[in-house]
């Protein structure tokens, strides 16, 4: 089951502003909290980070809300977040300050639709995400297949991708994360 929290009215809720940019350290930690209490106790596994509506967002921003609350996620078990509505004013920052810290994330840009991973990622990473993204579920003899891999290869590239949360595993099969809504 997956959780969609919109940022920009989480945003005016949490720090009484009519704005809908995300700025300062302070702000991000405001918010980053207001996200927590929110998924707190609840029974989704996967967390839609919706950014449809927020006009921007600096380094120290994306720090808070994307960063931090990836390395708590990942402390739990069976737990995922992505990103959706990301635009382009958006993706260098949050790029930025996963792969200072060494993580990844899905994230559906607007337009295109067409996720991709942002942060500490490969080539290898990239192709093996997309080809699970175009062809769905599979193991690693069909990744192999499909992109021209040694199944070693593939398997070394869907265990790092599960790894990271990027993709579903269980028992030998790797698919992609539920889409977002409105992806």
């Amino acid at each position: 089951m997956m959780r969609r929290i919109e940022l920009a009215p989480l945003l005016r809720e949490t720090v009484s502003t009519p704005y809908s940019d995300l700025v300062t350290r302070s702000t991000g930690a405001a918010l980053r909290d207001r996200i927590e209490q929110t998924i707190n106790g609840a029974s989704y596994r996967t967390i839609q980070l919706d950014f449809t509506a927020v006009g921007v967002i600096d380094f120290s921003c994306a720090d808070e809300v994307v960063a931090k609350l990836l390395l708590r996620a990942s402390e739990g078990e069976d737990s995922y977040v992505l990103l959706s509505g990301v635009t382009e004013l958006h993706l260098e920052a949050i790029d930025h300050v996963l792969e200072r810290h060494g993580l990844s994330v899905a994230a559906f840009p607007v337009g295109d639709g067409a996720p991709r991973v942002l942060g500490a990622t490969s080539p290898d990473l990239a192709v093996a995400f997309q080809a699970v993204q175009k062809h769905g579920a599979g193991d690693a003899k069909r990744l192999a297949d499909a992109v021209g891999w040694t199944v070693e290869r593939a398997a070394d590239a869907l265990q790092s991708l599960a790894l990271r949360r990027l993709i579903l595993a269980a028992g030998g099969t790797y698919r992609p994360l539920p889409l977002p809504a409105d992806a």
